[in-house]
């Protein structure tokens, strides 16, 4: 083992499609500005309604990454 740190962060995504393209959505967002992402947990799923119809797709997400110490 090397010892690393690793730092978690919890964000939202969205879909109108689906949970899974929620979920996705989060790491890919998440990836454009962390590098080395290591793990996704889904901690959460729930949806929006409106006029009694779901409109969107929500996913809660916690993501770890390499966390490294700028000196």
């Amino acid at each position: 083992m090397d010892n690393s740190v690793y730092k978690i962060i919890e964000l939202v995504g969205t879909s109108e499609v689906s949970w899974e393209e929620a979920a996705k959505n989060a790491v890919e967002a998440a990836s454009t500005n962390l590098v080395e992402l290591r793990i996704a947990e889904i901690k959460k799923l729930d949806m929006k309604i409106e006029g009694g119809k779901v409109t969107a797709y929500r996913a809660r997400v916690s993501i770890s990454f390499k966390y490294e110490r700028v000196i």
